[in-house]
């Protein structure tokens, strides 16, 4: 018999990007589509800073192991869901930490999306330039 590893799970969507996060007691590694964060985000400091605003606010940068999947979208789209998707399992974790990762504003949803294009348009609201002659 296999022993199962306990886990807490969350979901955060973006834009078109959609992120799974299991948190794992462990030591702080963060492993996003099976590569180390830092790699998946093209060594990108500002965006793993982003991806840890949940853990920092919370204090528990060195308490939690976390994978994440990320499908969609372009980076910094699924930053934002990886975000929200820690920030809702830290949450299910410990809900006292709800009011202090609420007021930073990373419970929510960001609900803006792409507005579609519409026939006789070049983009979403765009027209062609009047001409009166």
């Amino acid at each position: 018999m296999v022993a199962t590893k306990k886990y807490t799970y969350g979901l955060g969507r973006r834009k078109t990007a959609t992120a799974t996060a299991r948190l794992y007691k462990g030591k702080g590694d963060i492993t996003i589509n099976g590569k180390p964060a830092l790699e998946y985000l093209s060594n990108n400091k500002t965006y793993l800073a982003e991806v840890t605003d949940p853990l920092a606010l919370a204090g528990k940068q060195k308490e939690y192991d976390i994978t994440i999947l990320v499908k969609g979208g372009g980076l910094a789209g699924q930053v934002d869901a990886i975000k929200l998707a820690i920030s809702k399992a830290l949450v299910l974790e410990a809900a006292d930490l709800r009011p202090v990762l609420k007021k930073a504003g990373l419970t929510s949803r960001d609900p803006r999306e792409k507005e579609r294009k519409k026939y006789g348009l070049r983009s979403a609201r765009r027209r062609e330039q009047f001409s009166k002659r």
